[in-house]
């Protein structure tokens, strides 16, 4: 990992964007104090896609599940 004033990294924005592109990070430094103001990494896209039924056979839900219950309604509804 590389770091960078602001004015390095304006000057050579095209060639640190070609490194960032080869896996390099950079990390961005403003000021006399150089105080870290940003960092750059590379772009990942997420190769996970989300996966209808992944977790059929996995769970397991009673038939009664969508039946109505007077005592949890009482909880929800007129619970004081």
């Amino acid at each position: 990992m590389q770091t960078v004033q602001v004015g390095q990294f304006k000057t050579n924005f095209s060639d640190i964007l070609k490194q960032v592109s080869n896996g390099e990070e950079f990390i961005i430094e403003y000021g006399k104090r150089h105080t870290k103001v940003a960092k750059i990494v590379p772009y990942k896209e997420d190769a996970r896609q989300r996966v209808f039924g992944q977790m059929q056979g996995k769970l397991d839900i009673p038939n009664d599940f969508n039946n109505d219950s007077q005592e949890i309604e009482n909880l929800f509804y007129y619970a004081q």
